[in-house]
């Protein structure tokens, strides 16, 4: 039997077990897929020692800090300075990023022509940000970040001009704002800048509308969530477990 999991912190609901789960019964597949919260990344290494994985997935916290633990990371995961998806091959530990190419399909799906985008607003500045970002830059596509800290963005919450908000008609959540346990929480923005001109895409998924979602659906602008990314991405990490690398 194959192994396959996620590591994250904390994980409560998350959508891979169930997903994957109905994936292996439908192929017939003899293969399990669970949920391995650890709460600090140095437990990995005693993870992987107990159980022979195929495959796992990485989220919150450990997309950048899995990084030192791999003995190959791709190209792209490489550019973009985060890995959400680890292959175990001949040995090796190998980390791929499947988060950029399901938020480009996603957004292809939803935007077609993306020259209606002004600029956009990345709001957060972790692993799944930097995926967003990689999209952004190859496809030239302006972006501002709004982070905690000074350092990691351009903007604070706290000193984020309304300039760049009225600038900034795609507006883009990669925190954890709005999923549990963090479901009575948005991002804070001026929201009331928001109008029928504004996209606003939450990677977040479960629950379907967040509060973030809401307020952009109140003011009349196009919304949506990250099911589609993380079924994009999860298929992606699929080939990616299936494709021989060495």
């Amino acid at each position: 039997m194959r192994h396959y999991g996620i590591i994250g912190y904390p994980l409560g609901h998350t959508f891979s077990p169930g997903y994957f789960g109905e994936k292996f019964k439908n192929l017939n597949i003899q293969a399990e897929y669970k949920a391995y919260p650890i709460e600090n990344i140095h437990l990995f290494p005693e993870l992987i020692t107990q159980i022979s994985f195929s495959g796992l997935n990485v989220t919150i916290p450990y997309k950048t800090s899995i990084i030192p633990y791999l003995d190959y990371i791709d190209e792209s995961a490489a550019a973009i300075g985060a890995v959400n998806t680890v292959k175990f091959e001949a040995g090796k530990i190998l980390g791929f990023n499947t988060d950029a190419y399901g938020f480009e399909q996603s957004l292809h799906k939803w935007i077609e022509d993306w020259s209606v985008i002004d600029q956009a607003l990345v709001l957060g500045s972790g692993g799944a940000s930097k995926a967003v970002i990689y999209i952004l830059n190859k496809h030239h596509i302006p972006y501002k970040v709004v982070s905690r800290s000074a350092k990691n963005g351009d903007f604070t919450y706290n000193n984020l001009p309304p300039s760049v908000i009225k600038s900034s008609n795609l507006i883009i959540n990669t925190t954890p704002l709005g999923m549990s346990p963090w479901e009575a929480y948005k991002p804070d923005l001026p929201y009331e800048f928001i109008d029928e001109k504004y996209f606003l895409y939450d990677l977040v998924y479960n629950p379907e509308k967040t509060l973030f979602l809401g307020c952009g659906l109140s003011n009349g602008s196009k919304t949506k969530n990250g099911l589609d990314m993380l079924i994009l991405q999860a298929e992606k990490a699929w080939q990616i477990w299936n494709t021989k690398e060495i």
